[in-house]
């Protein structure tokens, strides 16, 4: 059976989860992708994977059993292509929703699921009439970039003035206070697992960096649920992110950042594996498999300032020096990276994974091997 996998930048999730998964099931991969030369060693087509027309065209010759891929960029394109060959994938309305905020909040005000006010701004000098603190953020943007708590119209006029050259258009929209969490499934079109979700730690405003997430399912996920129902979101992998007001955001994808990789392990499940299935129209098992005791937590480590990252801690297991509890680092940046300082997850350096049956001892273990993390970034 033939894979088509599609790409652009290349991700842990993609190199050292669905790879592997891929091999593990026989398939025969082949990346669909703008940057062939980062995929060495690999079968990889050059393709404008943003384009669906051209993935359309490119995976007709190919003649695949499934068309996928885990990017946020490129949900909308990839369900399209797969439509078009009349392969398992995403609905790609609901592709195009998660992706863009706006269509998202006017879809959900549709449906009477939620009530969040929200704004589109493309210029500095034309602002709309809100009720303060609001949230600022590009339409499509990912991974806190650019995103910003405001408080006042003067402040409001000034961060657009920044930001629109970067972007065409803007979203401002009702700041939902409280605790952020996250929801993770995994759906094949008629069943849905919610695998559980983390509760996010996030960086003192105005800005929303994550700092940590634990592991901390909830009881019920009812509402989430149904928005995610109202949105058309039911097939492959989804991360959503919600405060007690609201939905925050819709990942149409895996959790990143190497909670997908925490995730599989604190369940015991194969999730590369099992997203490729659902994808290769196969069911997903039933019921899913009991969520075993156990306390898992990211803890990220940022710039705090530009720089030069000139030293920095080996990829691999860290003791953190409590028997029963795993603890590994992973890079996200290498020695010689420069940082500008973006207040977001890009300034991400590396994140501390850890996990055991105790939170005391994963608390204590965490907070050991941070302390014993050197890395130094100089200006």
């Amino acid at each position: 059976m033939r894979l088509c996998l599609v790409t652009s930048k290349p991700t842990d999730a993609v190199r050292h989860g669905f790879l592997p998964a891929a091999e593990r099931l026989g398939l025969d991969v082949v990346l669909l992708t703008d940057k062939p030369a980062a995929y060495p060693g690999c079968a990889a087509v050059a393709c404008d994977v943003r384009d669906f027309r051209a993935l359309a065209d490119q995976a007709t010759a190919l003649a695949p059993d499934a068309v996928f891929t885990n990017s946020d960029h490129l949900q909308a394109q990839t369900a399209l292509a797969a439509a078009y060959l009349d392969l398992p994938g995403k609905d790609w309305r609901s592709a195009l929703r998660a992706k863009n905020k706006a269509l998202m909040r006017s879809r959900l005000a549709q449906t009477g699921a939620e009530q969040v006010a929200w704004a589109a701004i493309t210029s500095a000098s034309s602002l709309p009439s809100l009720t303060y603190p609001v949230v600022l953020k590009p339409f499509d943007g990912v991974a806190s970039e650019d995103v910003v708590l405001v408080r006042s119209t003067p402040e409001l006029a000034s961060r657009c003035a920044d930001l629109l050259p970067r972007h065409d258009r803007l979203l401002a929209e009702q700041y939902l206070p409280g605790t952020l969490r996250t929801m993770e499934t995994i759906g094949d079109g008629s069943v849905t697992w919610v695998v559980g979700g983390f509760r996010t730690s996030l960086s003192p405003p105005p800005y929303f960096i994550e700092e940590s997430l634990t592991w901390e399912p909830l009881p019920s996920y009812d509402h989430q649920l149904r928005c995610l129902a109202d949105l058309g979101v039911g097939f492959g992998a989804c991360h959503t992110e919600f405060a007690p007001g609201g939905l925050i955001e819709v990942n149409d994808r895996l959790i990143g950042d190497r909670c997908e990789f925490l995730l599989a392990a604190a369940l015991r499940v194969d999730l590369f594996e099992l997203v490729l299935r659902v994808h290769l129209g196969e069911p997903l098992p039933a019921p899913l498999p009991p969520v075993p005791p156990v306390h898992a937590v990211a803890s990220y480590i940022y710039a705090e300032r530009p720089g030069v990252l000139v030293s920095a801690p080996a990829a691999g297991p860290v003791d953190g020096g409590v028997p029963d509890v795993t603890v590994s680092y992973w890079p996200f940046a290498g020695v010689g990276t420069r940082f500008a300082k973006d207040n977001s997850n890009r300034d991400y350096v590396g994140v501390l994974t850890a996990a055991g049956a105790d939170a005391t001892a994963v608390s204590l273990a965490l907070a050991s091997a941070r302390a014993n993390c050197y890395l130094e970034i100089r200006e």
